[in-house]
């Protein structure tokens, strides 16, 4: 069973988002983090759908001194398109009322981009979901904001919160790939890389 094959490995999360080490923790895989600085920065010629997993890429490039037989780095990173178009963090609260305004009833598409090493063997896929918003009124908007202070997330939302419970209608995909880690193929990919 990979838990226990795992205990041969040292597991790495090359990422500070609570939300990974969170699905990490409950898939029983024991790991440590390491967050190592890159720019984030891509090129505006990179379509949106590979956006996370070339910054997922760029994470893992940081950690080459790590690429040992017995380690297993996993980076990955969360991007939210709507209608072709790349919505980051939001750099205050009118920009996170901005982004939630034109989020709010509209169907967007969140990637989430994963990159795992292990010696010289690298696996590295892009997740997709569906995300359906039902219309919310701006009261609705700023008390999420005020109460759940979603700044330092792709989209300006986490599924996990208030939002995610009363305005998103359906969910086509990984709940958890909205949560920033598509646990299912990182359990997949992390069997692969360890055979």
């Amino acid at each position: 069973m990979l838990i226990e094959k795992l205990k041969n490995y040292k597991i790495i999360l090359g990422s500070q988002s609570p939300r990974r080490k969170e699905i990490l923790a409950s898939m029983h895989i024991p790991f440590s983090v390491l967050v190592r600085e890159i720019d984030e920065t891509i090129d505006d010629n990179i379509p949106a759908n590979e956006a996370a997993e070339v910054i997922a890429r760029k994470k893992m490039a940081a950690f080459t001194d790590l690429f040992l037989p017995d380690h297993v780095i996993i980076t990955a990173d969360t991007v939210v398109c709507l209608n072709n178009t790349l919505i980051g963090k939001p750099n205050g609260k009118p920009h996170a009322l901005e982004i939630l305004k034109s989020l709010s009833g509209n169907m967007h598409l969140v990637y989430t981009g994963v990159c795992i090493r292990c010696g010289n063997h690298e696996i590295s896929f892009t997740d997709i979901s569906s995300v359906y918003f039902k219309p919310l009124t701006e009261s609705e908007i700023n008390f999420y904001i005020d109460t759940c202070k979603p700044f330092d997330k792709a989209g300006a939302y986490g599924v996990q919160d208030w939002i995610g419970s009363v305005a998103i209608e359906k969910i086509i995909g990984s709940y958890h790939n909205i949560m920033g880690l598509p646990s299912c193929r990182v359990y997949d990919a992390l069997k692969q890389i360890t055979v």
